[in-house]
């Protein structure tokens, strides 16, 4: 069956899904709401399924690659959750290579992310892709069941974990001891957050469509930011003006890349929302800043 793409579904649907994806409605919800939009024998239930993420078909590099080198590792936490997990890939050429931290959304260390961490490490990179949910169990290997667990974290403690993880990555022995870090909505926030926090210990920041940070602390970047928006997406975008306005006043050296017609999620390819053209340039953008900044 061919793909499905943004393009096949109502535009208020792809918002509905978008608000169930955040947690804005449940699954109840969100089927009672679809059904207006299932018609020629579709059911709610079945655009659920054709929106839902399709991870196996969609990997890009393959756990089997024999350019990457890869393992799930534990890091100390003590300011989190204590002791935290994830997964690290990197070229298995060997040798140091700058580091890139990877940070999932808001359903965990999925099977999505992990293959973003591999990309990365074929592009020479040691990625490093915390699992926020390993303090409940690590992801359950299903995205609602993720999406329930996910707020009960301490957001506070999660935050601390996420920084401990970029002074784990930066000081491991593969890693040339210069960092960035990329993440998509939730994770495109915690990039946002990361740069207010590191200072210099970060040389670079890509968010895709993720929240911008508090006002106040944006005079504490220290990284170039890169900025991947998504079109469709006013929930994330309304707050671009005024990070911006903080980003000038500060002198924050940053980009930002709206893509036209896109979907919030659009780099996914697991889901419908993906823009396979979007997608291809936000990526090659997103390697070679870090190939400038943290190389």
């Amino acid at each position: 069956m061919e793909q499905k793409t943004a393009h096949d579904f109502d535009q208020e649907l792809l918002i509905l899904f978008d608000a169930y994806v955040h947690g804005g409605i449940d699954r109840r919800s969100f089927l009672d709401q679809a059904a207006k939009y299932a018609v020629g024998g579709v059911t709610a239930a079945m655009l659920l399924e054709q929106l839902s993420p399709k991870f196996v078909e969609a990997q890009v590099v393959q756990h089997s690659d024999e350019r990457i080198v890869q393992e799930h590792i534990e890091y100390p936490s003590p300011k989190g959750y204590g002791t935290m997990r994830g997964y690290l890939a990197r070229p298995s050429a060997g040798g140091r290579a700058p580091g890139v931290l990877v940070i999932h959304e808001n359903r965990g260390l999925n099977p999505h992310i992990e293959d973003i961490a591999r990309r990365l490490a074929v592009d020479g990179f040691v990625a490093f892709a915390p699992d926020a949910l390993f303090p409940l169990g690590g992801y359950p290997g299903d995205e609602d069941k993720a999406r329930e667990v996910f707020p009960k974290l301490d957001q506070a403690k999660t935050r601390e974990d996420f920084i401990a993880a970029a002074h784990f990555l930066k000081a491991r022995p593969e890693c040339t001891g210069k960092i960035g870090a990329v993440g998509f909505c939730y994770g495109g926030g915690m990039v946002n957050f990361l740069a207010t926090q590191l200072g210099t210990d970060l040389s670079a920041g890509v968010a895709f469509y993720g929240s911008s940070p508090n006002t106040a602390d944006v005079p504490k970047i220290k990284a170039p930011i890169m900025i991947q928006s998504a079109e469709n997406d006013p929930r994330i975008n309304a707050s671009w003006p005024e990070y911006e306005t903080a980003l000038k006043a500060a002198g924050v050296t940053y980009e930002r890349h709206l893509y036209p017609g896109t979907q919030h999620g659009f780099n996914n390819n697991t889901t419908p929302r993906f823009d396979a053209a979007a997608a291809k340039l936000a990526w090659d953008r997103t390697v070679a800043f870090f190939r400038q900044n943290v190389k």
